[in-house]
């Protein structure tokens, strides 16, 4: 509120000290017979009070014109001055720049994804697509949150209700690739997911639940999952009883500081010559030492530790599981 108020503060400075000088342009041309360079020469040496010479000696209408046009501008000019300054001592110019610049690169991204809130979950979600180096957009109504973790993260954000269709176009939903929308409130997530697939029918939606009445009306409004995360708490922490060295070791694997990850590769992703082709035609253990753990079919369907005879067709994608190096030399398709 403060930024908005100092630049209306310019805005009304510069617009009033533009009347005067108009007004006075107007004047000494209609008094005087003044050419518009005379004319203007005279109104900013008279607005500013610098005291040259004149043009030529005025009239004794020219003279009460003269008088008045001080006397109205010399507290107009130095409250321009005055806005001005603060505007730019107090940063907020630069802040103004930096919000452009901001606001330029926003429409610039493309396959981007969309985080709806800011609480607890959407900061956890930022950090790990920061992690991976993919791009993203905070939409939250809390401007000093946002302010807060973009000194830490530099992220993109627009600050405004996720509910509104104007947020979700200046957020880029329609270049985007997903949204994930973590709002408190079920019913604002319903709202966004069911105004986001309108507006993009192939975008993927994931979407945060409290209860498990909401789950059923988030699916059927367009979204593609839903994570109910008290639920996962919870069954996270029984299995931490039930069988506790699997789920240290799925940690071990989904943590950040591990060396392993877990890939899935498209079949837009291959290259020609092993596309409709088999995964053992693929080679990957060999290529880097990663092995295919898992396989999506076109319609959906999941296979765990799928027949090496298993063909990759149109729509299909395959899980790769190795360490960060091994992943990057497969991308590499030698």
């Amino acid at each position: 509120m403060y930024g908005y108020s100092q630049f209306k503060k310019l805005y009304v400075a510069l617009l009033v000290l533009m009347l005067v000088i108009v007004s006075g342009i107007t004047g000494f041309a209609i008094i005087e017979g003044y050419s518009f360079e005379e004319a203007l020469y005279m109104t900013v040496i008279t607005v500013s009070t610098v005291g040259f010479q004149e043009v030529r000696p005025l009239s004794s209408l020219g003279r009460i014109f003269t008088v008045s046009l001080i006397i109205v501008s010399f507290g107009i000019f130095a409250y321009s001055l005055t806005a001005i300054s603060t505007y730019i001592i107090d940063g907020e110019f630069r802040k103004f720049l930096v919000k452009r610049n901001k606001n330029q690169k926003i429409r610039k991204l493309e396959n981007h994804v969309i985080i709806c809130g800011f609480g607890r979950n959407g900061n956890q979600i930022a950090n790990e697509l920061q992690e991976s180096n993919q791009d993203f957009i905070v939409i939250d109504k809390l401007k000093e949150d946002i302010d807060f973790s973009d000194d830490i993260h530099k992220i993109h954000h627009v600050i405004g209700d996720a509910t509104e269709d104007r947020v979700l176009i200046d957020a880029g939903i329609n270049r985007a690739k997903a949204i994930i929308t973590t709002l408190p409130d079920d019913a604002d997530n319903v709202f966004v997911v069911l105004t986001a697939r309108q507006m993009n029918p192939n975008l993927l939606i994931i979407s945060r639940a409290s209860i498990e009445s909401s789950y059923r009306k988030l699916r059927m409004a367009g979204a593609d999952n839903v994570v109910m995360p008290d639920k996962v708490g919870g069954s996270h922490m029984a299995s931490l009883v039930l069988k506790p060295d699997v789920i240290e070791f799925f940690n071990h694997l989904s943590g950040q500081n591990s060396n392993i990850s877990l890939e899935e590769i498209t079949y837009q992703g291959l290259p020609g010559e092993f596309k409709n082709k088999s995964i053992r035609d693929l080679e990957v253990r060999k290529r880097c030492g990663a092995n295919i753990i898992g396989l999506k079919s076109s319609e959906g369907k999941y296979t765990i530790n799928p027949n090496p005879d298993s063909i990759i067709t149109e729509g299909t994608k395959i899980f790769v599981l190795g360490t960060k190096s091994q992943l990057e030399e497969l991308q590499k398709w030698d």
